[in-house]
């Protein structure tokens, strides 16, 4: 899938869960079950044991369904390697200008990461195509992207850090264009227990939240 096609699964689906593992089979079964809860991206962490090697196989073997990203991705170092691998997409904590010029010069999408207004700008006018605002919650969450908004309309943010089920229609109604969404959706504790349909759950729950939010919207300027 080229650039344009992974940004346009990433805003049409609305979500990118962070899979954040003990081990690689727990980061490559946590994949397999937000999908089969119908979200087709996923971003591994960089955090997880081994986390090249589960993009390089994610990729090869379902990479033709599943839009696979890295994330937690430090610097442009760390960010080849990830390319190399079959990465699809790069998100970054916060913002580092080598690695959205990486990400330019090979064609990719970038999600670099952002809490101030003027951090949101620097990495956006650098050629980030989304702007992960993090940690979100923990700055008054939908009321601070409503608030972002405001000034700054033409930035795709996608708020991450204690997103979940709950205020997922919250932050869609403020004007996000994707949630990144991590252990609230990507339940540790089930997949250790080998209960990977409680993931699957929670990805359609989550998903059906973002979709009934938008359609909201929707017939809001209809009218």
């Amino acid at each position: 899938m080229d650039k344009q096609g992974v940004l346009a699964r990433i805003a049409e689906i609305g979500i990118v869960p962070v899979v954040r593992a003990s081990s690689p089979e727990i980061a490559r079964l946590a994949a397999e079950a937000v999908a089969a809860g119908g979200i087709l991206v996923v971003e591994i962490a960089m955090t997880v044991p081994g986390a090249v090697g589960v993009i390089a196989r994610l990729a090869a073997s379902v990479g033709d369904r599943l839009l696979v990203g890295a994330g937690t991705v430090l610097d442009a170092e760390m960010a080849a390697q990830c390319l190399d691998a079959g990465a699809q997409f790069l998100v970054s904590p916060g913002f580092d200008l080598p690695t959205v010029e990486l990400a330019a010069r090979r064609g990719v999408a970038m999600m670099a990461g952002a809490l101030t207004p003027t951090e949101i700008l620097m990495a956006w006018r650098a050629g980030s195509d989304f702007v992960k605002v993090f940690p979100c919650t923990a700055v008054g969450g939908p009321a601070y992207i409503r608030a972002l908004r405001g000034p700054l309309p033409q930035v795709p943010l996608v708020p991450t850090g204690g997103v979940n089920v709950d205020n997922a229609a919250d932050f869609i109604r403020a004007g996000a264009a994707a949630l990144g969404v991590g252990g609230e959706l990507v339940d540790a504790g089930a997949l250790l227990a080998g209960r990977p349909a409680v993931v699957s759950e929670a990805a359609a729950r989550l998903l059906a939240a973002v979709r009934a939010a938008r359609a909201e919207l929707t017939r809001g300027k209809a009218h």
